[in-house]
């Protein structure tokens, strides 16, 4: 009889995990097939997908606070809207996932259009444009990507940077050591094992290149090297059924750059050196 009331409770919470489970998949599943506009606008937040290491896009202060161009950019976006961003940090190399499962609305962070990203996510105008450079130490005579040949180059796992090594192999992957590049979580432990010399160059987006070295202690160190890869545009990912959240993230876009907050946050984070095409007459 305790046999069979055992067999009976073990049958019921297993069948009440597969409900639970299969529910959860459902609401996930659901959010990649609705427009959720009028959901995040009655819910009063949207969550907003960033690595929260890539400097000056989006990353934590000493005292943990999460700032930067994305983050500032994001806040004066929806605040058009009354609607108040939430900031989810999230492996990056996982973000269309964690888009397409509902763990998130947006990535807003350093997020380059590509052909590969273009067929999973919907973007919003073009907000930013950018390049990808190699960093490499001055001492290691590194002045070109002809240099980098037999060369340890290090990448962030899932960035646009790894994906051109990998789209475009002519121009880096047959020159570096192993044809493959060093594969990083975050740019701060790919800088560690540069200056370290574990690593002969780092290829990132010219935005962090130019805000880590402009605030290292001995900026004379560093140089930067042309990839040679296309140049970049960096855009608000959302899934493809948010129709009306890309019209609303567009016109808001519009709307800063006409009133001269994005120029503001554009100074305030690159000086005069950011590339806005929102801005260009």
């Amino acid at each position: 009889m305790k046999c069979k009331r055992l067999m009976a409770l073990l049958t019921t919470i297993l069948f009440t995990l597969i409900l639970s489970a299969c529910s959860g998949f459902s609401v996930n599943r659901q959010a990649s097939k609705v427009d959720n506009w009028t959901h995040i606008k009655d819910r009063g937040y949207v969550v907003v997908g960033v690595d929260d290491t890539f400097v000056p896009m989006d990353f934590q202060q000493k005292d943990e606070k999460l700032v930067g161009y994305d983050v500032d950019l994001a806040n004066a976006v929806f605040k058009l809207y009354g609607i108040k961003v939430s900031f989810q940090t999230i492996d990056w190399s996982m973000n269309t996932t964690e888009l397409r499962n509902g763990t998130i609305d947006v990535i807003w962070n350093g997020f380059s259009k590509t052909p590969a990203r273009e067929a999973k996510v919907n973007f919003s105008k073009t907000y930013l444009d950018t390049t990808q450079v190699i960093v490499a130490l001055k001492k290691n005579h590194i002045n070109s990507v002809k240099d980098m040949q037999n060369k340890a180059l290090g990448a962030q796992s899932g960035s646009s940077g790894y994906n051109d090594v990998m789209d475009y192999p002519k121009v880096l992957a047959n020159r570096i050591k192993d044809h493959y590049p060093i594969l990083y979580d975050s740019f701060t432990n790919a800088f560690i094992d540069l200056n370290a010399g574990r690593i002969d160059g780092l290829l990132i987006d010219s935005s962090y290149a130019n805000y880590y070295i402009s605030r290292q202690k001995h900026p004379e160190r560093f140089t930067e090297i042309d990839s040679s890869f296309p140049k970049e545009q960096f855009g608000v990912g959302m899934r493809k059924s948010d129709i009306t959240l890309q019209r609303k993230i567009n016109q808001g876009l519009d709307i800063l750059a006409k009133n001269g907050t994005l120029d503001r946050i554009n100074h305030k984070w690159f000086g005069d050196k950011a590339q806005s095409p929102l801005l260009k007459k």
